[in-house]
């Protein structure tokens, strides 16, 4: 592979001759070789319009000339679209404040808006001005998570609840036979157990809506430890403006920087929100797969459409796999989780030090419930059947629907109905006869299970 020479405060590398990034991304591929994990494309983008904003910013300020800070803003536009992520090579597992990965897009987009402008244009002097790594790294943290959580996960997660509340409608007025303890119980419609799973949606978009405030808290303007050293007045406004109008993202400032950089308490407790939106997906994969098993030897009540063949050795077997991927994805995503509230907790002194690390499992946990919940609405819930004969049986031979006569003649009476019924294999209304504790017309009139519901 043929190599330019480079130079950095260090001294001298040699980087790929196409190479846009410079010599301290070359030093770090060599000092952070350290698996395969790469930073995340959405905090890639987010940093090229942190540095858009930035450029823009030291431009209306007059601290940055006309000619390169267009250049600037020209080239951190390509990185805010994506254009050069194979410039972008950098583990994950680096410094933890991610000064690498600030230097890596700070050298792509001087290279590119030289190349651009023929201006020499620093990483450092013009691309980074007003600016440090400890501000910048987790103001790009607050913008990538907050677009990923509202464009990505939560649309994905309204269009699962409606869904729901389709199949909802469509199963209204079928009475089944609910169950607790996976024991028989009393009945419900399969309106009403869905109606469960709509309102654990409604309640996490909710709370994942309520962490968004916290997130768009921006720590630009704190620089090396919170006191803004090297940032001019009205900076920071100035740069949330320009974010704001290129995001139509509301962000605002930070009221204490210091806690901004020393702290990620706001992204602990929107992925412990992420977390509990994936405890309630299990929850509902975990019941959706339970009420499709079978089909012959399980509950059966609920059929899901065969979308591959599920066995390589039984021919016709169907499984449910994307409840599988699905309860996969949310026990990664609760992993995810402990690593965050762990790596929250890890603050020393004036920077917290698992920021990279911190924001590659939150936009991982996001993408992956945000891709799961689309495939698992399009190819398991949309096509969600109910096997009504199925139903109406579990409904007719249930022991459970003793409970109605509780209040005619007592718990200990309808006990032992059950036991008899159990014992001699017989109907809850034979044994009730046979006991003598009602008449046919009377258990009749209180053994209904519609009107039970």
């Amino acid at each position: 592979m043929r190599t330019r020479k480079v130079y950095d405060s260090f001294g001298e590398m040699e980087v790929p001759e196409g190479a846009y990034y410079g010599a301290q991304t070359a030093r770090s591929l060599i000092h952070f070789n350290i698996g395969h994990d790469k930073m995340p494309a959405s905090l890639i983008r987010a940093y090229g319009l942190l540095k858009r904003a930035c450029a823009s910013a030291n431009l209306d300020l007059k601290f940055l000339d006309k000619q390169r800070a267009e250049a600037i803003i020209k080239a951190a536009d390509e990185v805010a679209s994506g254009k050069w992520m194979d410039q972008f090579p950098l583990a994950i597992w680096q410094t933890g404040s991610g000064t690498q990965t600030n230097m890596n897009v700070n050298e792509v987009i001087a290279n590119r808006a030289e190349e651009l402008s023929g201006l020499k244009i620093h990483p450092n002097d013009h691309v980074n001005m007003s600016q440090s790594t400890n501000d910048s790294f987790p103001t790009a943290m607050s913008i990538a998570a907050k677009r990923d959580v509202a464009d990505r996960l939560m649309p994905m997660v309204k269009k699962m609840k409606t869904a729901f509340e389709k199949k909802a409608l469509e199963f209204r007025g079928i009475v089944k036979i609910g169950r607790t303890h996976l024991m028989d119980a009393t009945p419900l419609t399969l309106e009403q157990e869905f109606s469960a799973y709509i309102e654990q949606l409604a309640q996490n978009l909710e709370r994942i809506e309520q962490t968004l405030p916290r997130l768009s808290e921006l720590a630009i303007g704190g620089t090396a430890v919170g006191t803004g050293l090297n940032t001019p007045p009205g900076f920071v406004d100035c740069v949330i403006k320009h974010l704001n109008d290129l995001t139509g993202l509301k962000f605002v400032s930070a009221a204490n920087k210091f806690a901004a950089l020393a702290a990620h308490d706001p992204l602990v407790f929107a992925h412990a929100s992420v977390k509990t939106l994936a405890c309630s997906l299990i929850k509902i994969a975990s019941d959706l797969s339970w009420l499709c098993s079978g089909p012959r030897a399980g509950l059966a009540e609920l059929s899901f459409p065969a979308n591959e063949p599920g066995s390589s050795i039984m021919p016709g077997k169907v499984n449910p796999t994307q409840a599988e991927a699905m309860l996969m994805v949310c026990v990664h995503v609760i992993g995810h989780d402990t690593a965050i509230a762990v790596a929250g907790s890890m603050g020393h002194f004036e920077l917290n030090v698992f920021k990279p690390m911190m924001i590659y499992n939150f936009l991982h946990s996001v993408e992956l419930l945000a891709d799961v919940c689309r495939t698992f609405t399009d190819y398991f819930v949309v096509g969600l059947q109910a096997n009504k004969e199925k139903i109406e049986e579990y409904v007719n031979r249930s022991l459970m629907l003793v409970t109605a006569l509780n209040v005619k003649i007592g718990y200990d009476k309808a006990a032992e109905i059950v036991k008899k019924a159990t014992a001699e294999n017989l109907t809850l209304k034979e044994a009730c006869l046979a006991l003598k504790f009602l008449s046919a017309e009377e258990f009749d009139a209180i053994v209904d299970p519609q009107k039970m519901i």
